[in-house]
């Protein structure tokens, strides 16, 4: 959202104007999905069969390829909280700064990673991958989690249920789209704000 001051009858009022998807809240925090409502504020990609259901938004099958919602605006310096459920078997994860948005990769967009089963643990749950890795890697299957992700300027930082699983500095990209992703098994989404910093 972006603020101005409008003169009204020699007085201010303060106006908002709409710069993006969602509905702003208390403390800057702009809501992209609330229990079942949000998927207006995203461009489905891919082929994953994303619905509205028992108060989230989530996806269990979908193509040979992963599928993404991707957010309608371009975020650079930000905070996202995000309530997700995963399957054991859950390939998911938050894409960010996201270069090319019908084009989802974790080499164009920095991944905040959901996926306990990652044959490479080094970049599984927790991390982001190809950038920071996590150590030890903790678990997100079968239970709700909170990721709570800061991406200001170089410094990225992720926590997940409390725990700061990455701090780091990477200055590759500075600004793009946010995308939530189904790859397989079940990923369900219960609450994802974000706030401009």
């Amino acid at each position: 959202m972006r603020g101005g001051l409008i003169k009204l009858g020699g007085g201010f009022a303060l106006a908002f104007a709409l710069a993006g998807c969602g509905h702003m809240g208390a403390g800057g925090w702009t809501s992209l999905v609330d229990g079942d409502r949000g998927m207006d504020n995203f461009t489905s990609i891919g082929g994953a069969d994303w619905k509205m259901m028992e108060g989230t938004i989530q996806a269990s099958s979908g193509g040979k390829t992963p599928g993404y919602l991707v957010t309608k605006n371009s975020y650079k310096d930000f905070m996202v909280r995000a309530e997700f459920w995963s399957s054991d078997d859950a390939n998911s994860g938050i894409f960010m700064r996201c270069q090319e948005p019908a084009n989802i990769t974790d080499e164009n967009c920095y991944e905040a990673n959901i996926f306990d089963q990652r044959p490479d643990p080094t970049y599984g749950t927790g991390a982001i991958v190809k950038v920071a890795p996590v150590s030890p890697m903790p678990k997100a299957g079968g239970k709700w989690n909170t990721y709570e992700i800061t991406m200001k300027g170089d410094h990225l930082v992720l926590v997940l249920n409390g725990v700061k699983t990455v701090d780091t500095r990477h200055a590759k990209l500075a600004s793009g789209p946010v995308a939530l992703q189904w790859g397989r098994g079940t990923i369900k989404w219960r609450k994802v704000e974000i706030k401009p910093l």
